[in-house]
């Protein structure tokens, strides 16, 4: 599937803030599902590729360019529709912090490029998705993780 560029962007709740995210997916050699997570640049904890929106691109489209830029990612968004959204607390510098919904896109990856931009600042690795569910700090992000053995017996 092509993500379209251009498309509506949907309005957070007053006093949240929108993020768009690719969960990137593959199958390994073996058959079983993997996930792909990597550490966020300040805190270091496992978290997936997300980002703000970004003018003249769609919330799909979006999280797919976040996949390129902090993970090298290359491969297809599913579905223009998110699987799911979580929420959390960002923080920013002066102990400021805004509460962001990210809206998750399920992204096929078919392959990870051997240099990219933000390479030096992350860790990235493959995890199976009840690992990946133990390992990120938002409840409702492990709930999508956990729900994609369900979605892969569909």
């Amino acid at each position: 599937m092509t993500v379209s560029k251009f498309s509506l962007k949907v309005k957070p709740k007053a006093g949240q803030r929108q993020q768009y995210a690719a969960l990137p997916v593959r199958c390994a050699d073996d058959g079983t599902l993997r996930v792909l997570l990597l550490t966020s640049r300040d805190t270091r904890r496992w978290v997936i590729p997300k980002g703000w929106p970004i003018p003249k691109l769609s919330p799909a489209a979006t999280a797919m360019q976040e996949a390129y830029e902090e993970a090298g990612l290359e491969g297809t968004i599913e579905s223009t529709t998110p699987i799911g959204h979580y929420r959390y607390d960002k923080g920013f510098a002066g102990g400021r912090s805004v509460k962001v919904r990210v809206d998750v896109f399920l992204m096929r990856v078919s392959r990870q490029l051997e240099s990219w931009p933000e390479q030096s600042e992350r860790e990235t690795r493959w995890y199976g998705p009840e690992q990946a569910a133990e390992l990120v700090a938002e409840p409702e992000l492990a709930a999508i993780l956990r729900g994609l053995r369900a979605r892969q017996d569909r």
